[in-house]
């Protein structure tokens, strides 16, 4: 998915749904560096891609908290 299409749907997200998606994003990098750490991983670009989506989440968390 492309990030302005990410960036509009978290926009149109809840607080709660964002928090839920929060939640299973850091599952999913934990799940993810688990499986680097033990060499299950094929692509560790992913890893990077899940942060940055991470930080997108929180990001329109603080701005809806502010607004």
């Amino acid at each position: 998915m492309k990030t302005k299409d990410f960036m509009n749907e978290l926009n149109s997200k809840s607080v709660d749904d964002l928090q839920k998606d929060l939640v299973a994003a850091k599952k999913e990098l934990f799940n993810l560096r688990f499986q680097n750490a033990t060499n299950q991983l094929d692509n560790t670009s992913r890893i990077k891609d899940v942060r940055k989506n991470i930080a997108r989440i929180q990001t329109v968390i603080a701005q809806k908290a502010n607004a």
